[in-house]
């Protein structure tokens, strides 16, 4: 401790003996630049006043240039041990040179830019063109044999090689130009002599080429440059067209090219240059592709097409993880792309090789089981073992889900598909939302569609294939399978939906997309659907067998018997969905009040609820009307109830609980104005109505002999009095306005429709209670005068 606290204390006071003598230097370096000022400042001033602070001036640094480096020196000789002040000396002059020299390295970059790397680039693409065109030249005026040009051309590419490898060590990026090609003009003479002069057998060329090949591997490696690799690779799989004789030998052609994969494979390992690994997948499955749909023969070729397609599946599959788990490479959406084209390519080619087979088409979901086998096993691997990044594990958890929901439809048919697409959507979505599994959560949104689709698809078939024409072909009402894959799907769609409206958990989707803003509408949109047309579905089948369940064949003379039914049983229907429509929406007004409080949510309901408090009126009242009709009007072949007549009531009730959904709504706190004068206009809209229907209703009834325009226009009349009666009351424009209008329609139906059909008390009395009434509102005008005011009030 005491020799390690003497060598500080030493090293400390000839740091500050250095620091003294850092500021004597300086001190005088500053007093010689004054005195130098002086001196030339008769001569130089034009020249000193404009140079900036930090510009180097000429004379300064050649006055200057002997102090500064004994300076250097001695301050190098004295801190020899300390880099740090060395360091920043070099610094200070690299950084100087680099400024005073910027403009001229740059135009020099670009000149070393087109000197290396374009023009050797041209250069060797001109010297092979000119080769050419000398051997064609040569060709065609017979000047050399065909084995002479042949030797020529292996002697040039020979000595084109050897001259770029010699050149390697000094100009690499030359010397890799030159080797380039060299290989090209190997590979074409190689065909030449093969293809037009017959200098070598098939066999003797097929070796040369892979030698080729081999060699253009190793000298891609060598060099580190792709374009060597992507020349190989191109001369690799033109080989066997080349060399082709026709004679149709497959599983030859297939042979090599799994050999040359393995290559790529090997590659792989050692650069992954991933546009090589493109290339070679987009050649073998083109390869694959081509040969599929123009030359293959099932009864054949079976295992050879199957043995194969797998064998190239298997060896991109393995290249693609390898690296993944060796290098732990961040995944990228090229990456999922281009696996997740890979799997489908050969579920796709061996889906087809099977399903046109006697044999293979039972065997359709073995095969799509076996796939999710395989990525089942691949993350299994990964998991137990833990290797490479977790979002591989992920992938291929993931493609395991995939194949799954493919077997499903392969494998069953009807409500089962609809069933396991649905949970499997909704685990996915489970998973993604609370471990934050991102590739589970984009996974479940396809199969959310595929599922509703495939629930529309049973739906179809089960609710329309029905005609009742055999008692066994009945279906129990709720109780059935359709109805409780439907109320799954609800219960799976209702968990995706209240999972996305929780705040802990987070997208996989960024909040400002298009697709994020889509599928926050969608997904409800889906769940709101598919619950009321579940239980719609089920009230059309209930009255759609009752109703054909009613038939009656009558005998005819003519060739043809008469089938009747009981019509009124599709009244019953159209008034039983409008009930339960005003009663759904009334509910789900509910919900979202009490649970889910979503404001978009609740106008888009009261949209729906306006809409069918609407087609209840317009087409409900027919509908009960219509019934009323029926049982004052009996069938001799079916029995009418008063229950004809009390429906109607059932359905007022329901009404009102729609009305009433729609009060609560402008009861709320910050509903503007309009939504309020919407409400009135739809209340008072739906009373009349309705007492209209009432009256008509009643009066047909007790059979009475006066017609009932005499007292609809008495009816609107009293209601347009209590309307504007009302708006004086209340304070409210709108309501008197509404009032006059209506009275207005009144007066063009009495004058106009009314008094025709008439008789004369009828007349007058139609005209004195119309008169009245205008007279005690125009009262009342003049009464409240002073207290009406066009402001719209709560």
């Amino acid at each position: 401790m005491a020799t390690n606290q003497e060598l500080i204390d030493k090293l400390i006071e000839k740091l500050e003996l250095l620091f003294k003598k850092q500021a004597e230097f300086s001190s005088e370096i500053e007093s010689l630049k004054a005195e130098l000022y002086h001196l030339k400042s008769g001569t130089i001033e034009e020249e000193i006043v404009p140079v900036k602070e930090n510009s180097i001036v000429e004379p300064e640094i050649e006055i200057e240039s002997e102090p500064i480096i004994e300076i250097q020196e001695h301050v190098k000789s004295t801190i020899e041990p300390i880099s740090e002040p060395e360091v920043k000396s070099e610094f200070v002059e690299t950084e100087q040179d680099s400024v005073a020299n910027e403009k001229p390295k740059a135009k020099s970059s670009l000149e070393k830019f087109i000197g290396e790397n374009i023009l050797n680039k041209i250069g060797i693409v001109i010297t092979i063109i000119g080769v050419a065109i000398g051997a064609k030249y040569s060709i065609e005026n017979d000047l050399i044999s065909p084995l002479t040009r042949i030797i020529l051309g292996y002697f040039t590419a020979i000595g084109l090689l050897g001259f770029g490898i010699k050149l390697k060590k000094k100009y690499e990026a030359y010397s890799a130009v030159l080797v380039s090609g060299s290989i090209v003009i190997l590979y074409f003479i190689t065909f030449f002599a093969y293809n037009f002069y017959d200098l070598i057998p098939q066999m003797p060329t097929f070796a040369l080429m892979v030698i080729f090949t081999a060699f253009t591997v190793v000298a891609a490696i060598s060099y580190n440059r792709q374009v060597i690799a992507h020349i190989g690779l191109v001369g690799a799989y033109a080989v066997p067209f080349l060399l082709s004789d026709g004679s149709g030998r497959i599983e030859v052609l297939f042979s090599y090219t799994a050999i040359v994969n393995i290559g790529i494979l090997i590659i792989s390992f050692k650069k992954y240059w991933k546009s090589l690994y493109y290339s070679a997948f987009v050649f073998t499955w083109l390869i694959f592709g081509s040969w599929f749909f123009s030359e293959y023969f099932e009864d054949e070729q079976f295992s050879l097409a199957l043995s194969f397609l797998t064998i190239f599946f298997i060896i991109f599959y393995m290249t693609f993880l390898a690296y993944k788990m060796l290098k732990k490479e961040v995944f990228q959406s090229s990456d999922v792309v281009l696996l997740l084209l890979n799997s489908f390519l050969f579920y796709g080619f061996g889906f087809a090789i099977l399903d046109n087979h006697e044999t293979g088409t039972h065997l359709l979901g073995l095969f799509t089981l076996g796939n999710a086998v395989t990525h089942f096993i691949v993350s299994v691997i990964f998991y137990k073992m833990k290797l490479g990044d977790k979002n591989l594990f992920y992938l291929a958890s993931a493609m395991v889900l995939v194949f799954i929901t493919i077997t499903i439809p392969v494998q069953l048919d009807g409500n089962w598909v609809t069933l396991l697409w649905v949970s499997e959507a909704a685990l996915l979505f489970w998973l993604g939302r609370t471990k934050g599994i991102k590739v589970y959560e984009k996974l479940s949104y396809p199969l959310m569609i595929l599922a509703f689709l495939s629930l529309l698809q049973d739906w179809s078939f089960a609710y329309s294939a029905y005609y009742g024409l055999d008692v066994e072909d009945q279906i129990t009402t709720v109780f059935n399978i359709h109805f409780l894959t439907s109320l799954l799907f609800v219960s799976a769609f209702g968990v995706i939906v209240w999972l996305s409206l929780r705040d802990e958990y987070t997208s996989a989707l960024k909040p400002t997309s298009n697709w994020s803003r889509l599928l926050t509408y969608v997904i409800p949109s889906i769940l709101v659907f598919s619950a009321y047309y579940a239980f719609r579905l089920e009230i059309e089948l209930y009255w759609d067998q009752l109703y054909h369940t009613t038939k009656i064949i009558i005998p005819s003379e003519d060739t043809y018997d008469k089938s009747i039914f009981n019509y009124d049983l599709r009244d019953f229907k159209t008034v039983w969905i409008l009930n339960y429509s005003l009663l759904f929406v009334a509910l789900l007004s509910f919900i979202n009040f009490k649970l889910i409080k979503n404001t978009l949510l609740e106008k888009i309901i009261l949209g729906f609820t306006v809409m069918s408090i609407f087609v209840f009126l317009i087409q409900g009242l027919l509908a009960l009307s219509d019934l009323r009709e029926s049982y004052l009007d009996s069938s001799e072949y079916f029995a009418q109830s008063s229950f004809y007549l009390w429906i109607r009531y059932v359905s007022f009730i329901f009404l009102a609980i729609a009305l009433f959904t729609c009060y609560k709504f402008i009861k709320r706190e910050g509903i503007s104005k309009a939504f309020k004068i919407g409400y009135d206009v739809l209340l008072h809209i739906s009373i009349i109505w309705v007492l209209s229907s009432e009256l008509i209703h009643w009066m047909d009834i007790s059979e009475s002999t006066q017609s009932y325009k005499l007292g609809l226009s008495i009816l609107w009349g009293v209601y347009s009095f209590l309307l504007i009666a009302f708006g004086i009351w209340k304070d409210k424009a709108y309501l008197r306005i509404g009032g006059m209008i209506f009275f207005g329609i009144t007066l063009i139906k009495l004058f106009f429709y009314d008094i025709v059909h008439l008789n004369t008390i009828s007349k007058t009395i139609v005209f004195v209670s119309l008169g009245v009434l205008l007279l005690i509102i125009s009262f009342l005008y003049n009464k409240y005068k002073n207290q009406i005011t066009d402001d719209v009030n709560d």
